[in-house]
């Protein structure tokens, strides 16, 4: 029997106040943000091992997923090894010689990934019983719920100030998010969840009013923040959720659901007119290029391709990708640019081939965990994973047009519901069989192996 001791359940209640804490600090995309969020973290970590220390065994969850992004990082402080020295051409001599062409920023990239890895290590072992991941997936959801009223509100009142202080520059903002897309990226997750829960049946039919208005209010702040690689991805999550539910043997269901969905999309865009504003939908007339260069794709994934040739095949080194883009910049420097404004560019152009291999490990990992989660028999644990596999999915296909998990509340979101999908896949001793099918086949045995201690 799975004992849930105190400092396990601190170690749940701290999980969530990093998601939430992350999120309505501005996305902690300031260094004072991102300094608190190392050492929620790091608090995190120890409250893991201390609790493991304690009752005898420290449970490790040995899913497969975990170790390419763990790899990434190990490969970032690779980068910053120096092989040798080099003299540079204004005379200084004994210049380290490293893969990197910005060390510094490369060693605070390597950092970041390894700590988002400690997060992701420690959830996967805290979510042990079917009852935690209901409680998970149902504090993401109202969590979402909440925010996004807040962020349509605030986008009436206060639409060029967050929480009516802090202006920016250089970005539109929306919620609590310095910029848009970053808003749209962490709605397309937050209301997965629901809709995971209403494509596979799992709400009860007296609550099912409540998750409607619920994936409504998510959806129609998405669209009003007006990004269009969110409405893009928004509708390939709900597509992945038709395919993933609709069933193989019923047009039937196939159709309902198909009526569902439209339905369900015309409703979010009535909610956004209602409330007026720029939306995602008046923006789809716009072009991808624009006369600020920071938007004009175009233009910058044309270069990010000369970055990605001239730094093969171990990359240009981690958060090094402003340096490398301006050596290539046609514009003569023009404008800074930070990011390729798509990541799997950016990972070329960062690691170079060991960038490629590593992540399309990490893809096939994921759609294989994504499918086995979808074929669970077990109701509930299907609708998490079902709805956890489209959410993360969404966001790979948002990356296609922005640097959304760059942001380290969406990159605390994304590891998040791939926590839930892969915990959805195991077995618990309290599982929820209200609304399972009566045939449980091919279940698979939780991926926790607890490292037991010496018994005093």
């Amino acid at each position: 029997m799975t004992r849930m001791t105190r400092l396990n359940t601190t170690t749940f209640i701290l999980i969530c106040l990093i998601i939430v804490v992350t999120t309505i600090l501005y996305g902690t995309v300031h260094q004072p943000t991102i300094a608190l969020f190392y050492l929620l973290t790091i608090l995190l970590m120890l409250i893991w091992a201390a609790d493991g220390a304690m009752s005898g065994q420290l449970s490790v969850s040995s899913n497969r997923l975990q170790f390419p992004l763990i790899l990434l990082g190990l490969y970032g402080l690779v980068q910053i090894i120096p092989f040798g020295t080099y003299t540079g051409a204004d005379g200084i001599t004994a210049i380290p010689r490293t893969i990197s062409l910005y060390p510094f920023a490369t060693e605070i990239n390597a950092v970041h990934i390894l700590v988002l890895c400690g997060y992701f290590v420690v959830l996967l072992s805290c979510l042990r019983t079917a009852a935690r991941l209901r409680q998970l997936a149902m504090v993401i959801a109202i969590f979402g719920f909440v925010y996004a009223f807040y962020a349509i509100l605030q986008s009436v009142l206060s639409p060029t100030r967050i929480y009516g202080i802090y202006e920016t520059q250089f970005a539109i903002p929306f919620g609590s998010f310095v910029n848009r897309h970053q808003f749209a990226a962490f709605m397309e997750m937050t209301v997965a969840i629901p809709l995971g829960l209403m494509f596979t049946g799992a709400v009860r039919r007296d609550k099912r009013l409540l998750y409607l208005i619920a994936v409504i209010l998510m959806g129609s702040a998405l669209l009003l923040s007006g990004s269009r690689g969110g409405l893009i991805a928004i509708l390939c999550e709900i597509i992945v959720l038709i395919i993933l539910t609709g069933g193989s043997r019923s047009g039937k269901n196939l159709a309902l659901k198909l009526v569902l969905s439209i339905l369900l999309f015309a409703s979010i865009v009535g909610g956004a007119i209602f409330v007026g504003g720029d939306t995602s939908l008046t923006r789809l007339a716009e072009t991808a290029s624009s006369q600020d260069i920071t938007s004009s794709r175009t233009h910058i994934w044309a270069v990010t391709l000369e970055v990605i040739s001239a730094n093969m095949p171990l990359g240009a080194g981690l958060g090094a990708y402003p340096e490398a883009y301006t050596q290539h910049d046609t514009l003569s420097g023009l404008e800074q640019v930070e990011q390729a404004h798509n990541d799997y560019l950016q990972i070329l152009a960062d690691a170079g081939v060991v960038g490629l291999i590593i992540g399309g490990w990490f893809l096939f990992l994921f759609f294989r965990e994504g499918i086995r989660g979808s074929r669970r028999h077990n109701t509930f644990r299907r609708s998490i994973a079902v709805g956890a596999f489209a959410g993360c999915t969404a966001i790979l296909i948002h990356s296609l047009f922005d640097f959304v998990l760059h942001t380290t509340a969406i990159s605390v979101m994304f590891l998040t519901l791939m926590a839930l999908m892969m915990a959805a896949g195991r077995q618990y001793e309290d599982d929820i069989t209200e609304f399972d099918e009566p045939h449980r086949k091919h279940r698979r045995s939780a991926s926790i192996t607890p490292i037991r201690g010496r018994s005093s």
